[in-house]
Protein backbone atom coordinates (compact mmCIF):
# COMPACT_ATOMS: atom_id res chain seq x y z
CA UNK A 1 0.00 0.00 0.00
CA UNK A 2 1.34 3.73 -0.71
CA UNK A 3 0.28 6.82 1.22
CA UNK A 4 1.08 10.13 -0.68
CA UNK A 5 0.16 13.56 -0.83
CA UNK A 6 -1.83 14.57 -4.26
CA UNK A 7 -1.16 17.33 -6.49
CA UNK A 8 -4.03 19.30 -8.37
CA UNK A 9 -3.07 17.80 -11.89
CA UNK A 10 -3.86 13.94 -10.94
CA UNK A 11 -7.13 14.71 -9.20
CA UNK A 12 -9.61 14.35 -11.74
CA UNK A 13 -12.85 11.45 -12.40
CA UNK A 14 -10.08 8.97 -14.07
CA UNK A 15 -8.27 8.81 -10.20
CA UNK A 16 -11.58 7.72 -8.48
CA UNK A 17 -12.94 4.95 -11.14
CA UNK A 18 -12.07 2.42 -8.90
CA UNK A 19 -13.37 3.68 -5.60
CA UNK A 20 -16.04 2.86 -3.98
CA UNK A 21 -18.35 5.12 -1.76
CA UNK A 22 -21.46 3.17 -0.96
CA UNK A 23 -21.89 2.81 2.17
CA UNK A 24 -25.24 1.47 4.32
CA UNK A 25 -26.04 3.40 7.61
CA UNK A 26 -28.58 2.26 9.88
CA UNK A 27 -28.05 4.09 13.08
CA UNK A 28 -26.95 7.64 13.47
CA UNK A 29 -26.28 9.94 16.51
CA UNK A 30 -29.09 12.41 17.27
CA UNK A 31 -28.54 15.48 20.25
CA UNK A 32 -31.70 15.23 21.70
CA UNK A 33 -31.92 18.01 24.81
CA UNK A 34 -28.23 17.90 25.21
CA UNK A 35 -27.32 14.16 24.92
CA UNK A 36 -25.98 12.07 22.04
CA UNK A 37 -28.53 8.98 21.26
CA UNK A 38 -28.45 6.61 19.17
CA UNK A 39 -31.66 7.13 16.38
CA UNK A 40 -32.73 4.47 13.41
CA UNK A 41 -31.74 6.60 10.20
CA UNK A 42 -31.50 3.97 7.76
CA UNK A 43 -30.42 5.42 3.84
CA UNK A 44 -27.83 4.26 1.31
CA UNK A 45 -24.62 6.69 0.95
CA UNK A 46 -23.47 6.48 -2.49
CA UNK A 47 -21.88 8.98 -4.91
CA UNK A 48 -23.02 10.16 -8.18
CA UNK A 49 -20.84 11.30 -10.93
CA UNK A 50 -22.18 15.18 -10.03
CA UNK A 51 -21.24 14.44 -6.87
CA UNK A 52 -17.70 13.02 -7.92
CA UNK A 53 -17.10 16.33 -10.08
CA UNK A 54 -17.33 18.46 -7.52
CA UNK A 55 -15.15 16.49 -5.24
CA UNK A 56 -12.86 17.30 -7.61
CA UNK A 57 -13.00 20.85 -7.59
CA UNK A 58 -13.48 21.27 -3.62
CA UNK A 59 -10.15 19.48 -3.56
CA UNK A 60 -8.25 21.04 -6.14
CA UNK A 61 -9.18 23.86 -4.65
CA UNK A 62 -7.90 22.89 -1.30
CA UNK A 63 -4.52 22.21 -2.55
CA UNK A 64 -4.07 25.22 -4.15
CA UNK A 65 -5.50 27.14 -1.36
CA UNK A 66 -2.76 25.64 0.67
CA UNK A 67 -4.10 22.63 2.15
CA UNK A 68 -3.05 18.98 1.30
CA UNK A 69 -5.08 16.65 0.28
CA UNK A 70 -3.28 12.44 0.77
CA UNK A 71 -4.43 9.57 -0.98
CA UNK A 72 -3.98 5.44 0.10
CA UNK A 73 -3.38 3.38 -3.48
CA UNK A 74 -3.21 -0.27 -3.39
CA UNK A 75 -1.62 -1.49 -6.79
CA UNK A 76 -1.91 2.07 -8.41
CA UNK A 77 -5.69 2.49 -7.44
CA UNK A 78 -7.05 4.79 -5.03
CA UNK A 79 -8.53 3.61 -2.29
CA UNK A 80 -8.86 6.19 0.52
CA UNK A 81 -8.13 10.00 0.62
CA UNK A 82 -8.33 13.13 3.23
CA UNK A 83 -8.13 16.54 3.00
CA UNK A 84 -7.02 19.16 5.46
CA UNK A 85 -8.07 22.86 4.38
CA UNK A 86 -5.13 25.69 5.67
CA UNK A 87 -7.41 28.54 6.75
CA UNK A 88 -7.39 28.58 10.74
CA UNK A 89 -10.23 29.17 12.74
CA UNK A 90 -11.59 29.34 15.90
CA UNK A 91 -10.72 30.70 19.61
CA UNK A 92 -7.15 31.90 19.41
CA UNK A 93 -7.17 30.49 15.69
CA UNK A 94 -6.64 26.53 17.04
CA UNK A 95 -8.13 24.84 14.30
CA UNK A 96 -7.68 23.62 11.20
CA UNK A 97 -10.33 21.50 9.09
CA UNK A 98 -9.97 17.88 8.50
CA UNK A 99 -12.41 18.28 5.68
CA UNK A 100 -12.69 14.98 4.05
CA UNK A 101 -11.60 11.47 4.86
CA UNK A 102 -13.39 8.23 3.03
CA UNK A 103 -12.31 4.54 2.33
CA UNK A 104 -13.16 2.82 -0.61
CA UNK A 105 -16.02 -0.06 0.40
CA UNK A 106 -13.83 -2.44 -0.45
CA UNK A 107 -11.09 -1.35 1.74
CA UNK A 108 -12.84 -0.54 5.11
CA UNK A 109 -11.66 -2.03 8.28
CA UNK A 110 -8.01 -2.65 7.37
CA UNK A 111 -6.16 0.38 8.70
CA UNK A 112 -6.21 2.99 5.68
CA UNK A 113 -8.71 5.89 7.67
CA UNK A 114 -6.62 5.21 10.84
CA UNK A 115 -3.34 6.01 8.45
CA UNK A 116 -4.71 8.59 6.60
CA UNK A 117 -5.64 10.35 10.00
CA UNK A 118 -2.33 9.80 11.30
CA UNK A 119 -0.72 11.86 7.90
CA UNK A 120 -3.50 14.84 8.31
CA UNK A 121 -2.74 15.13 12.13
CA UNK A 122 1.14 15.55 11.37
CA UNK A 123 0.49 17.67 8.27
CA UNK A 124 -1.83 19.60 10.83
CA UNK A 125 0.71 19.84 13.54
CA UNK A 126 3.43 21.15 11.12
CA UNK A 127 1.03 23.76 9.81
CA UNK A 128 0.75 25.14 13.75
CA UNK A 129 -2.72 23.99 14.34
CA UNK A 130 -3.28 22.59 17.78
CA UNK A 131 -6.14 21.05 17.23
CA UNK A 132 -8.15 19.46 14.43
CA UNK A 133 -11.74 20.01 13.49
CA UNK A 134 -14.43 17.67 12.04
CA UNK A 135 -17.60 18.07 10.92
CA UNK A 136 -18.27 14.01 10.48
CA UNK A 137 -21.53 12.24 9.69
CA UNK A 138 -23.31 10.80 12.67
CA UNK A 139 -23.39 7.65 11.24
CA UNK A 140 -22.70 5.34 13.99
CA UNK A 141 -19.60 3.62 12.28
CA UNK A 142 -18.50 6.94 11.25
CA UNK A 143 -18.35 8.03 15.08
CA UNK A 144 -16.83 4.77 16.03
CA UNK A 145 -13.59 5.63 13.40
CA UNK A 146 -13.67 9.20 14.97
CA UNK A 147 -13.38 7.49 18.57
CA UNK A 148 -10.90 5.39 17.89
CA UNK A 149 -8.91 8.12 16.51
CA UNK A 150 -9.33 10.27 19.58
CA UNK A 151 -11.91 12.57 18.67
CA UNK A 152 -14.43 13.85 21.39
CA UNK A 153 -16.84 16.76 20.63
CA UNK A 154 -15.77 19.85 20.13
CA UNK A 155 -15.45 22.34 22.72
CA UNK A 156 -16.18 25.20 20.53
CA UNK A 157 -18.49 24.76 17.45
CA UNK A 158 -18.30 26.39 14.13
CA UNK A 159 -21.02 27.90 13.16
CA UNK A 160 -20.66 27.68 9.61
CA UNK A 161 -19.99 23.84 9.56
CA UNK A 162 -23.06 23.25 12.19
CA UNK A 163 -25.46 25.27 9.74
CA UNK A 164 -24.25 23.40 6.85
CA UNK A 165 -24.21 20.26 7.98
CA UNK A 166 -27.06 20.29 11.02
CA UNK A 167 -27.10 16.33 11.77
CA UNK A 168 -23.20 16.10 11.37
CA UNK A 169 -21.23 15.53 14.88
CA UNK A 170 -18.93 18.29 15.35
CA UNK A 171 -15.69 17.11 16.83
CA UNK A 172 -12.39 18.49 17.37
CA UNK A 173 -9.17 16.10 17.92
CA UNK A 174 -6.12 16.97 19.89
CA UNK A 175 -2.43 17.52 18.57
Amino acid sequence: MEFRELTPKEINLDLFKHFIRHQVVNDCYRKIEGKWVIKPDPFIDDWTQADYEFLIKCLKNTIETGGAVFGAFINGQLKGFASLESGFFGGDNKYLDLSSIHVSEDMRGKGIGRKLFFEIKARAKEMGAKKLYISSHSAVESQRFYQAMGCVEAKEYDAVHAEKEPFDCQLECEL
